[in-house]
């Protein structure tokens, strides 16, 4: 199932659509890819796989903490390949999410071809904007993926415009000024994001930054088309004594967080 179809699907059933990220490598390759599996059991909608990075400047404490571990642990880009392949037929879209840097390292069209070939639905790029894209655009295009970009509430109404252009799946509305990490309420600044959006664009708009309960998830639901849940996923893998004990509360929030967007 592509990305599209599944806002196109939420949409005609009069909800949200949950997407829900955790890093490839931790608490170990093997434990990334059966707490993933577990959010997909559990309702949710598309995934998004951290490639874990030594310089995550938008990432807060948790998911840093998270990505530190996982390169200490010997984490490689090939095995967030492994993870997409893993989890790719599970029946919810795997998007990669990464700074721009290891793809540049890795070959632009190199990483394309091997993230299509893993079952891989597109990539979302935290640091790279559409006017410096092009290598990436071409790439995209090639390999048939999915491209998503993000936007601010500081994002000009020209900015949002050419970035909406740019993306296919949909457009990710950061509704913050500053780094990942749960908060106890959501943006204020989200709502007015969205709607300026939506006056420019057509396509499906996803909120990203702050949710971490199914509360949290019918709020942002109500005014979005999707909602993204990061660092409250984290948190429960890094909180847990083992990774069957993450792993189980991994899966107990995300049926929290599914039957928020279902509200």
């Amino acid at each position: 199932m592509t990305v599209a179809v599944v806002f196109e699907k939420a949409k005609a059933e009069g909800r949200g659509v949950l997407v829900g990220y955790l890093p490839a490598g931790f608490p170990s390759v093997d434990g990334a890819i059966t707490a993933i599996k577990a959010m997909i059991d559990n309702g949710v909608d598309a995934v998004e796989i951290g490639l874990p990075y030594s310089d995550p400047v938008m990432d807060g404490p948790t998911i840093q903490r998270a990505t530190e571990a996982a390169l200490a642990g010997g984490y490689r880009t090939a095995d967030a390949l492994r993870t997409i392949q893993a989890v790719a037929d599970l029946g919810a879209p795997i998007l990669a999410m990464t700074y721009w840097n290891p793809i540049e390292r890795y070959g632009v069209d190199a990483f394309a071809r091997d993230l299509a070939s893993a079952g891989g639905a597109g990539l979302i790029t935290p640091d790279l904007i559409p006017d410096e894209a092009g290598p990436w655009l071409r790439a995209s295009d090639a390999h048939g993926l999915d491209r998503v970009f993000l936007v601010a509430p500081s994002s000009t109404d020209t900015r949002l415009r050419s970035t909406a252009d740019k993306c296919r799946g949909f457009i990710y509305a950061t509704s913050v000024m500053g780094v990942t990490g749960a908060r106890a309420t959501t943006s204020s600044a989200a709502p007015a994001l969205v709607e300026r959006l939506r006056a420019v664009t057509t396509r499906p708009v996803a909120v990203g930054l702050g949710v971490s309960n199914g509360a949290q998830a019918a709020e942002v639901a109500a005014f979005a088309d999707g909602v993204i849940v990061g660092s409250a996923l984290v948190r429960c893998l890094l909180d847990a004594p083992d990774e069957a004990a993450g792993v189980a509360a991994v899966a107990a929030l995300t049926e929290d967080l599914a039957r928020g967007v279902r509200e």
